[in-house]
């Protein structure tokens, strides 16, 4: 037991660990060269992690924008007010009810039902989003104690509820994914599905697809906005900038010293220099999103070949960004349009949901992807601001939930965990009409 705990919190929470295990094992299954499986073992690694520090980057900045934004427009001053974080969930659950072995191991629990899934159906999809497997996990495990289970009935429910979702989000994508890469070679593994759906169907609905976002032409005087990264950062800076004004430097400052920057810059030099820190995130992030599919989509044709026949690998949203990144950056703005709407209508529910900037980057501008797809340029605007609204009440529904379990003013951003709660919520309803 001491050895699968210590394999457990070393190894398989380690989510470029597990990508670079699998695709040795994917090379290795092929009889590569010793040279090439270690080669390529590496480098998908390093991929991941490059991604991985993108990202982190990427988020250092949204942090701060969020705290500039909220202070801005005084958000999250209700004593009412809830924060969408699956982080603090993940942390009160390991500390306040002492469900840190829990979580652990079914996290490698949904890995083996998902893979058993995968081998034994014709959903032939393994999920590789390591910290989104921790999350499933976590909202998987608190919600089968709220239904009483502890141990290992507790562990196996969450197991199957969380191996499930793992299997059945990325085949409901799918679909659209095949659009969106014009190939069937990868598939989305993120807890955000549903809303990406739901925007899918709206944009569907409302829009062109042959009118797409990525074909908007911009005069020469504004030729430089065809570079990716230029562009974010043109329509990223108002952002940054304005919010600041009109949070004011005290309010700035507050912000800025509790993230330990440095305070001897003017607020709004910090401002500019973090939408610029932004950009640099992007660009790492997609640094490593292209050397990660360089190498995992081969390595992974040996898993295919070998344990799970036709198996594709579901990864991170971001490896979708270099697909349309006009259309991330506008759904980004529309998804952030959407949810203050939704912001607004959360009081409705008992509850004051605040926006999460980093949830509305990431998966707003993989929604724009998707509505993108569906239904062009129209598709992106109002496909998106229905999918802000989305993201701000189906959390918010879940609110009183949580805190029956004692999550007080905290709830999740992804949506599919959002859902694996109901699942289970509905359970517990169910199990108390029958005892």
């Amino acid at each position: 037991m001491v050895v699968l705990e210590w394999i457990i919190n070393n190894i398989l929470t380690q989510a470029a660990i597990i990508i670079a295990l699998i695709a040795c094992l994917g090379l290795a299954l092929q009889k590569k060269p010793i040279n090439e499986v270690f080669a390529g073992t590496m480098k998908t690694m390093f991929g991941f992690m490059i991604l991985s520090a993108g990202s982190s980057v990427l988020q250092g900045s949204l942090k701060y924008f969020g705290g500039v934004f909220n202070a801005a427009f005084n958000l999250g001053s209700s004593g009412g007010a809830v924060v969408a974080s699956i982080e603090g969930i993940n942390g009160q659950a390991m500390t306040d009810l002492g469900l840190g072995s829990e979580i652990a191991i079914t996290l490698a629990g949904i890995f083996i039902v998902n893979i058993l899934i995968a081998r034994f159906t014709k959903f032939k999809y393994i999920f590789l989003t390591g910290q989104a497997l921790l999350w499933e996990s976590t909202l998987a495990v608190v919600f089968s104690y709220f239904l009483g289970l502890t141990g290992l009935p507790l562990i196996l429910l969450a197991s199957l509820v969380g191996g499930a979702f793992a299997t059945f989000m990325p085949a409901i994508a799918q679909p659209v994914m095949r659009k969106i890469t014009d190939s069937d070679d990868i598939a989305l593994g993120h807890f955000c599905t549903i809303g990406y759906m739901v925007t899918a169907g709206v944009a569907k609905l409302v829009g062109n697809p042959e009118d797409s976002a990525e074909d908007i032409k911009m005069p020469e005087s504004l030729d430089f906005l065809n570079d990716t990264y230029l562009a974010v950062f043109t329509v990223m800076l108002p952002f940054y900038i304005v919010a600041a004004i009109i949070a004011g430097p005290d309010k700035c400052a507050a912000i800025v010293n509790e993230l330990g920057l440095s305070s001897s810059i003017n607020f709004i030099v910090m401002a500019f220099i973090q939408c610029c820190t932004f950009v640099i995130g992007l660009y790492i992030l997609m640094m490593g999103v292209r050397q990660l599919l360089d190498n995992i989509v081969p390595a992974f044709q040996g898993i295919s070949m070998k344990l799970v026949p036709g198996a594709k690998p579901a990864l991170d949203c971001p490896v979708l960004f270099p697909y349309a990144p006009n259309s991330v950056i506008f759904g980004f703005i529309f998804t952030t349009i959407g949810s203050i709407i939704g912001m607004l209508i959360t009081p409705f529910t008992g509850y004051l949901v605040i926006p999460g900037v980093m949830s509305n980057f990431f998966a707003g501008g993989t929604a724009g992807i998707f509505a993108n797809a569906m239904g062009g340029k129209r598709g992106v605007i109002i496909g998106c601001i229905v999918h802000g609204i989305f993201i701000m009440i189906i959390p918010a529904l879940l609110t009183p939930m949580l805190a029956q379990i004692g999550f007080l003013n905290l709830t999740c951003t992804d949506v599919d965990t959002v859902f694996t709660g109901f699942l289970l919520y509905g359970l517990k309803l169910l199990t108390g009409l029958f005892m």
